[in-house]
């Protein structure tokens, strides 16, 4: 079972992750708990305050320290065991790797868990940072208004990679980036639309031939459109060989 502990202003929102699809699934099966802990009720003021103006000047506003170190703390009462993430854009960006080595801690131990702290505003007080954050994670180089989107991407992403979760137990394994590379096309009935036919090798029955043409397709896709992850990786002769067909069908 993997355990979220979820520090964010709006609880209700990061919920709703645990409302649809995959992770209702997972959540209903017992192989997710997530638990939501709001800064406000860590505040000592009547008006429940948990920001205020930067030391130094500028805009907009800073989420206070105390708050948020008495939700953390709180949060890691209940999961000792849980590392503490900031979802930050100074973060190092997530990929699936470091997903799919989170999730095996579910394997080896039967328990696994993250409390995500989820930033507002300009951001949080570094000194939160410094006493608690174990790590700070990005889900890319664009800016969001808080870290609530990507607490869900995160919950969603490494859901998927518990074991019992998707409904075929190799869906996990042929999605992209799961073997570093974009994943292939894929069909569906009608075998006729507007035109454009469904590939004949995936008509034939022939496994290994289906095989190698979406082991192909897959590595033309990636080169086409995330050439940095063909760099990252040694290509076995076979692979050439079938990039190298696939570059000269697509001149």
């Amino acid at each position: 079972m993997m355990r979220f502990d979820i520090i964010t202003l709006f609880p209700e929102m990061v919920r709703s992750v645990t409302e649809y699809g995959v992770v209702s699934r997972a959540a209903e099966q017992g192989l997710i708990e997530l638990h939501c802990i709001n800064p406000r009720d860590y505040a000592m003021d009547n008006h429940r305050t948990v920001d205020d103006r930067p030391y130094g000047g500028g805009p907009g506003m800073v989420m206070k320290a105390d708050v948020l170190l008495s939700a953390v703390r709180a949060a890691r009462q209940q999961a000792s065991s849980s590392k503490v993430v900031y979802l930050s854009p100074q973060g190092q960006t997530v990929h699936q790797d470091m997903l799919k080595r989170m999730s095996g801690m579910v394997n080896a131990t039967d328990e696994a868990g993250l409390i995500l702290l989820c930033g507002r505003y300009e951001g949080i007080d570094e000194r939160v940072i410094q006493l608690e954050v174990d790590e700070e994670w990005s889900i890319g180089d664009y800016i969001l208004s808080g870290g609530e989107l990507g607490a869900m991407v995160l919950i969603d992403a490494l859901t998927r990679l518990l074991p019992g979760a998707l409904g075929h137990e190799q869906s996990a394994d042929q999605d992209s980036f799961s073997k570093g590379l974009l994943d292939c096309p894929h069909y569906t009935r009608p075998e006729e639309l507007e035109g454009l036919s469904i590939p004949t090798v995936l008509k034939s029955g022939d496994h290994v031939k289906i095989a190698q043409w979406r082991r192909m397709q897959a590595l033309g896709r990636t080169y086409a459109r995330r050439p940095d992850l063909l760099e990252k990786r040694e290509l076995s002769e076979q692979d050439k060989t079938l990039l190298e067909v696939f570059l000269r069908q697509h001149q």
